[in-house]
């Protein structure tokens, strides 16, 4: 069971919601995380359920829920920044219920930035519309539209249920080479949410930001993965006679 949890009743209408679970590259972590620093965005919620892997996160001596929900009144904004990787059996959950969550609330604007594997990656970016007006926002903002292809994961199912229900939702989608990682793929995507939002965050310092961000989420998805195997064994290990 996934349950959606607020530290504080906060007014979400008209806001734009962004996404960017980890995937390919720690594109989208990498990049949402330097928007929430640089926006000053406020820990506001998170996420949990009793099916994702047992840990907590600890940020400036302070345990926190590793999916997280963070928002910004003055920019109406409002993200999720999640430190593992959704269990492949739990992105459909998720992904429902974060587009409830989205729907009870007013949102009115989806964006999802990710990566792509890509054999020879440029510099031009793609995108996945829900709408003609997202798609001339998205070709104004100098991406390219994809035609005819496949989508996966969180990003993949708030996007189809977006077209049903006719709201605006756009995928900011950056060519990724195989599993390699780099703070430049999370500098595309911003400059590229900059121009889709009209904003102005400054990607100077990313590259340093981006770098620790990456080590953290690599080293929380790692202990996530590991975590999980190993409360799966003690759980399967132990006999039923202990309880008997």
């Amino acid at each position: 069971m996934i349950e959606i949890k607020m530290l504080k009743e906060i007014n979400f209408k008209n806001f734009t919601f962004i996404e960017g679970f980890p995937g390919t590259g720690l594109v989208g972590p990498m990049a949402v995380s330097y928007i929430i620093d640089k926006l000053g965005m406020e820990y506001v919620g998170y996420i949990e359920s009793e099916d994702f892997p047992p840990l907590v996160s600890v940020h400036n001596d302070m345990p926190m829920k590793p999916v997280r929900i963070y928002y910004s009144d003055k920019y109406k904004l409002c993200t999720i920044f999640a430190e593992f990787a959704i269990p492949v059996n739990m992105i459909y959950s998720t992904a429902t219920a974060i587009y409830k969550f989205l729907r009870e609330h007013g949102i009115s604007k989806i964006i999802s930035i990710g990566g792509i594997p890509q054999a020879t990656p440029g510099k031009a970016l793609f995108s996945i519309a829900s709408t003609q007006d997202m798609q001339k926002l998205a070709k104004a903002a100098g991406l390219t539209i994809i035609s005819d292809g496949v989508s996966i994961g969180v990003s993949a199912l708030l996007i189809s249920s977006a077209v049903l229900d006719h709201i605006d939702d756009l995928n900011i989608l950056v060519p990724v080479s195989g599993d390699i990682i780099d703070p430049k793929y999370a500098e595309y995507a911003i400059q590229a949410f900059n121009k889709v939002t009209k904003l102005n965050i400054d990607v100077s310092e990313l590259e340093k930001e981006a770098k620790e961000v990456e080590a953290k989420v690599r080293e929380l998805m790692k202990k996530g993965k590991d975590t999980n195997e190993s409360y799966k064994k003690v759980v399967s290990d132990t006999s039923p006679s202990m309880y008997a």
